[in-house]
Order: structure tokens, then C-alpha cells, then sequence
């Protein structure tokens, strides 16, 4: 291809679509396979353990689990797993969950940036192959490390994204992570400001590293007959988003007023004709500036300023009509 790409894959496709698009992205050459882990939608870890077994040579990631509802020595132990099945393919993609959820599952975030920090540092430890004894303010783990007693103890290499979107977040991946792992909805120019933050975190690392990976899921649909159609998928997912998640409009360039006015249609959670109704409020520009939607030509482009802008991984994220969008996307890289 003429730049590595990924996919990024959820609940709006069924698990057989989930398995097929897997097959075809292993096929063709994809960098990275990625599961999301929404909400009380699907678990991320089963599917990929799936994908991990149905594919060959693509890279499995969970796009994101989180550092609260996984005990820390648990999600250790279930990425030393997912390695045996995918050797050297796994990626353990991780963020902070989301609210409202963590609070009415009687875990609100608090303080999401130190406890990243401490979840992080003891996972090191275990792929490390260490005897972990740490005692934080988040977590405290006594003497443990892996402990097979049929196979021989070793280090596990797989490497931590962290889903990134706030400034500190950013510059603790740049300290301490392998990668950033970017949510959608974010317009190129916002990795200006994103790329300075995890440069102020290289600076600060003690293993000699001088940079880290970044990919970024990117909304994304195409139409070659109706560009509008595409376009009007990706901005009722967009408007979905500022129903649910409005702290991404701060990073995405959405006017707080155009927020409050969707959000007095709507909050969490939406009805689809709740989504149709509030769409109307959002401009094809604004869709167009944090999607990459319309024609394949446009599509690309967009997947190229991205590029462009320091992503080394455009990770896509279909809507609309999956198979097509994937294949023509495909086919204009090769």
C-alpha cells in the first residue's frame, strides 16, 4: 500500500462482518486490527482473541479497554495470552473509560492521568517478566509475577497504546508507552498540539527511546455515487458523539453552542430519530474537517493529510456501507 492503514471495528458490525473484514484486512496487508470496547455494547478482548486466531500476519489491538473494570494483573495475564495465540501481534490498547458509565457503575474516574500511571508502570513490570511488588495510591500489588508451571516464565512483548486525547494523557504516553492510540473526530490540525505534548513526555524517558508510535481512528465513509449519503453517515456519528462524549467537541473545533443546542434534543442515551433530528444542526464542513468522507478521491485525500500531519497509522472506522468503503479505500492504496 502506499501508507500502512488499519481498521477499526465494533458493535456496528455483527460478529460474522467482524470475522470477514478481519480475513479480508489480514489478506490485503493492513498494519492493524483494532477492537473497541463501547460502553455496555461488546467486550473488546473476545473478539480479538478470535481475530487473533482467524489471521496471520495483521496486528491485533483493543481500541480501547480500560484501566478500571480489569484488575491490572488480570489484563497482564490476558495479553500474555493473547501472545500465544498471535505471537508478536498483539496490542494492548487501553484508556481511561468514560462517563457517565465508570460513575454509575460505581467507579468514577478520578484523577485519570496518575492512576494510568501506576496501571501502566505495573504492567511493564509483568511483560517484563518481574516480580511485581508496588504500592500506590491507585494500586498495590505484593510479589507477583507471571506463573506458568508447564512452560517456562518469559517476557511477554506486547506493546501499550494509551487512547490519548487530553494534553497530560498525552505527554504521560509520550514518558512512558509504546504508542498513542487516537480517538475519532479529531481534525488534523489538532496534532500540532498533540504531537508537542508527547515530545514533552520523550523528554522525560529513562529507556533511551526517542519516540513513539501514533494512530488514529478515523470515521470514514464513502459513496462515489452519492457523496452526501456518505457525508450524512459520518455526521450522524459525529452528532451521536457530541450527544455522549461533548468533552470531544474542546479538541474537535465544535462551537460549545452547537453542542448545547444537539443536546437539548438529546443526551445518552440517543434514539436514532433523536440522531436524525439534531444532524440537521451540524454543517458538512464541520463533518468533512474531522471524518474523511464523500467520494474515494476525497476519502484518500483526507487520509493523507492526516498523514501528513503525523499520524503514521490511519486506522479506519466504516459507516455507512462497510464493504465498500473498505474495498475502495483498499484498492486506491494499492
Amino acid at each position: 500500500m502506499k501508507f500502512p492503514i488499519g481498521i477499526h471495528v465494533g458493535d456496528r458490525m455483527t460478529l460474522p462482518e467482524t470475522y470477514e473484514v478481519a480475513q479480508y484486512t489480514d489478506e490485503k496487508g493492513f498494519d492493524s486490527f483494532w477492537v473497541a470496547e463501547g460502553r455496555m455494547a461488546r467486550d473488546g478482548i473476545v473478539p480479538a482473541a478470535i481475530v487473533a486466531s482467524q489471521t496471520k500476519q495483521i496486528r491485533i489491538g483493543t481500541g480501547v479497554v480500560n484501566n478500571k473494570s480489569r484488575n491490572v494483573a488480570l489484563m497482564g495475564v490476558t495479553f500474555k495470552t493473547l501472545d500465544e495465540v498471535a505471537p508478536g501481534r498483539a496490542i494492548l490498547g487501553i484508556g481511561a473509560w468514560w462517563e457517565p458509565l465508570a460513575t454509575k457503575l460505581g467507579a468514577p474516574i478520578r484523577k485519570p492521568v496518575a492512576s494510568m500511571r501506576e496501571y501502566i508502570t505495573i504492567l511493564k513490570q509483568l511483560f517484563n517478566n518481574d516480580t511485581v511488588t508496588f504500592n500506590g495510591e491507585f494500586y498495590t500489588i505484593d510479589g507477583v509475577r507471571f506463573d506458568s508451571m508447564y512452560r517456562e516464565n518469559t517476557e511477554v512483548p506486547v506493546p501499550i497504546y494509551v487512547g490519548a486525547v487530553g494534553p497530560r494523557m498525552l505527554e504521560l504516553s509520550g514518558e512512558i508507552a509504546d504508542g498513542v492510540h487516537m480517538d475519532f473526530l479529531l481534525p488534523p490540525s489538532y496534532l500540532e498540539g498533540a504531537k508537542q505534548a508527547i515530545d514533552a513526555g520523550l523528554a522525560k524517558r529513562t529507556d533511551g527511546k526517542t519516540e513513539i508510535d501514533l494512530t488514529q481512528i478515523i470515521a470514514c465513509s464513502v459513496n462515489d455515487k452519492d457523496p452526501q449519503e456518505a457525508i450524512d453517515h459520518c455526521k450522524a456519528f459525529l452528532t451521536l458523539y457530541l450527544m455522549q462524549q461533548p468533552h470531544i467537541a474542546a479538541h474537535s473545533g465544535v462551537e460549545p453552542e452547537l453542542v448545547e443546542e444537539i443536546q437539548k434534543i438529546a443526551g445518552w442515551p440517543a434514539t436514532k430519530e433523536d440522531i436524525r433530528r439534531a444532524m440537521q444542526l451540524v454543517p458538512n464542513e464541520l463533518v468533512q474537517n474531522v471524518t474523511a468522507c464523500g467520494s474515494t478521491d476525497t476519502v484518500v485525500q483526507k487520509l493523507e493529510e492526516y498523514r501528513e500531519a503525523g499520524v503514521r497509522v490511519p486506522v479506519l472506522s466504516t459507516h455507512g456501507d462497510h464493504r465498500t468503503t473498505l474495498v475502495n479505500i483498499t484498492e486506491a492504496l494499492q
